[in-house]
């Protein structure tokens, strides 16, 4: 019998396949999100899910009988990354979404593609072609034309203007977070070790932080608030961030990020069939300028 060669997708489909992967995860995310606003604080349910993810990857760790220990560098990375990644990025995601739609915050996260261009030039001396900036450019101007059709619709709301803003810190902490994965990637932190330490030292942050200001640590036993949260925490941060952050160490930051501009059509689409969001003609050249700069940043990778 002839033996039948099984060969191994290239690193491009990989990169396709991942960014691809985590765009529909979190594309479903930003709506599950909305399931956990209400009956427990914000920072609660935060502090579950990631909670919940870190425990989930270090019995990864253990059932695969990998070490789970980390460098005394690698512990710097990590809680940097937990610090901004974790608490800073996601209590500005779920602040931002008590205020805006669903949608509207994952558009603007679009912007962190541009904003990952500029920290590693700026931090790592990572330099990129043209039409990379060209590209987070205009994905960045997508952004602004959506951010400021919603906050005309809203008749700039002071609600709807903390929102946006609220949107662009996340979008700033997730930045400064992917530095500090890069800094742990440099140390040689494994991606698996790396990412459960990070989400646990931003849960114990997390956590720090409701005690001081006296958050009430209730439970919500409903289908609803439970489901979601395990979609969150399984899927949204076991799996996706696990597939980002490998991707982002075998191709770039930068083309990591594309996720970010990839995830709002999925984004959009949920908001419109559970939140009952309407869109005008300015969300939607906002989409087309974003999807559209999310091309010319292909084109700048590949070139």
């Amino acid at each position: 019998m002839t033996d039948l060669a099984v060969s191994r997708p290239s690193p491009a489909t990989v990169a396709v396949l991942s960014v691809a992967a985590c765009s529909i995860i979190w594309g479903t995310t930003w709506y599950a999100i909305t399931l956990q606003l209400g009956v427990v604080p914000t920072v609660a349910s935060i502090t579950y899910r990631f909670g919940l993810a870190a425990l989930i990857l270090f019995a990864i760790c253990l059932i695969t009988r990998r070490p789970a220990g980390l460098t005394k560098a690698q512990h710097v990375a990590a809680f940097g990354q937990g610090l901004f990644t974790f608490a800073v990025d996601y209590a500005f995601v779920y602040f931002a979404e008590e205020r805006v739609a669903s949608a509207v915050v994952a558009v603007i996260f679009a912007g962190l593609a541009f904003l990952n261009l500029v920290l590693f030039r700026v931090f790592a001396g990572q330099k990129a072609p043209k039409a990379a900036w060209a590209g987070a450019a205009l994905g960045m101007a997508g952004v602004g034309v959506l951010s400021a059709a919603e906050l005309f619709k809203a008749e700039l709301d002071p609600r709807a203007i903390a929102g946006v803003g609220c949107a662009v810190l996340a979008v700033i902490g997730a930045g400064v977070g992917n530095l500090f994965a890069w800094r742990g990637q440099k140390a040689g932190a494994p991606v698996l070790q790396a990412t459960a330490w990070a989400m646990a030292y931003g849960t114990g942050l997390l956590f720090l932080y409701g005690l001081v200001t006296g958050v009430h640590w209730s439970f919500d036993f409903s289908p609803s608030y439970v489901l979601s949260l395990l979609h969150l925490s399984v899927f949204g941060s076991v799996i996706a961030f696990l597939i980002y952050f490998s991707l982002a160490r075998s191709s770039g930051y930068a083309l990591a990020s594309y996720v970010s501009a990839l995830t709002p059509p999925v984004a959009m689409l949920m908001s419109v069939m559970f939140e009952h969001a309407s869109f005008g003609l300015g969300a939607l050249a906002g989409l087309v300028l974003v999807l559209g700069g999310q091309v010319l940043l292909i084109k700048g990778k590949e070139a």
